[in-house]
């Protein structure tokens, strides 16, 4: 386009562009241009997870077998690493601190190896979850797929790990005189809402640790403190039996005992119904739909800023 100047020259003017004026959200809409790596929305966040299905136990499969890859040992350590933490816990507080009083040795070693093996599900959930994002940060930046893959295949791990390692807890448990009932079929629940409550809890820690790496430094004393009082080593009712009930009740209703507990009654011939909170069910379901779906929630929120930064 040109016009005429006063003096008599021809000056040429930029033509009008049709997007002259619109914001970069109205051009971006314009072209059809969108966010990269946007946060989708939460039903089809479900529904990339569920397509990645065989992504999520693949990597927790192979997180397994790398684990101790380089012990000569190997799997076996999956099993023993538990069983010597059980051993250590039984000459401390079995045989020097008297943990176990109130209970035959029959009852307590069984009740310990249990209480270890279960609440070692658990710590190793929240422990790899912490590390979920913050240590796979090449992976995270190099491909797109729903973040919570991640998590969620290394409570998968954990849970390949205990049942594993659940044949040697069972031969413990016969081997001091408790036998194979119908209780037993009560693990396979017990286990499964353990394992809902874990994955929310590795959802959680996972963008936690995203954010803050230093996490991954403190976890190991939370969980630690959490294991003490969670009763893996001594029945919180005998061990609080002079202490006022809410104490004793606030012990018996976290997570970890309540998951423990239900486990050691399906298990131990004499670890009766009169050691378990009330309503242990609803409190263990509750506990599982909780940090399952809130966790969940948790974690999406900030899918579009995993990696960055």
């Amino acid at each position: 386009m040109s016009e005429t100047t006063h003096d008599g020259t021809v000056a040429m003017t930029r033509p009008v562009s049709p997007d002259e004026g619109l914001t970069p959200a109205r051009l971006a809409a314009k072209y059809g241009l969108s966010v990269s790596g946007a946060r989708p929305s939460l039903v089809e966040y479900v529904r990339q997870l569920w397509g990645r299905r065989h992504f999520i136990l693949a990597f927790s499969q192979a997180k397994l077998t790398a684990q101790y890859s380089q012990a000569k040992l190997g799997q076996i350590w999956q099993v023993a690493t538990p069983l010597l933490n059980a051993f250590v816990y039984f000459a401390i507080f079995g045989l020097i601190l008297k943990a176990g009083r109130g209970m035959p040795k029959e009852v307590y070693i069984p009740f310990l190896v249990t209480g270890v093996f279960v609440f070692t599900f658990t710590q190793s959930s929240a422990m790899a979850g912490v590390r979920a994002i913050s240590g796979n940060l090449g992976l995270v930046r190099a491909l797109h797929f729903p973040r919570a893959s991640l998590p969620i295949s290394f409570a998968l791990q954990q849970l390949q790990q205990l049942l594993a390692s659940m044949i040697v807890m069972f031969a413990v448990v016969i081997g001091f005189g408790s036998y194979p009932s119908l209780s037993w079929l009560l693990v396979l629940p017990a286990l499964v809402l353990q394992f809902l409550f874990n994955v929310g809890l590795a959802l959680i820690v996972a963008r936690m640790g995203a954010k803050t790496p230093d996490l991954a430094q403190l976890m190991p004393f939370i969980m630690r403190t959490w294991m003490y009082a969670s009763g893996v080593m001594f029945s919180i009712p005998i061990m609080l039996k002079d202490s006022p009930g809410w104490v004793s009740d606030l012990l018996q209703w976290n997570p970890a005992a309540v998951y423990m507990d239900l486990i050691r009654f399906a298990l131990i011939d004499g670890y009766g119904s009169e050691n378990l909170p009330p309503h242990v069910w609803a409190v263990a379901l509750g506990w599982a739909v909780v940090l399952a779906v809130g966790g969940f929630v948790y974690f999406w929120k900030a899918e579009e800023r995993y990696g960055r930064g």
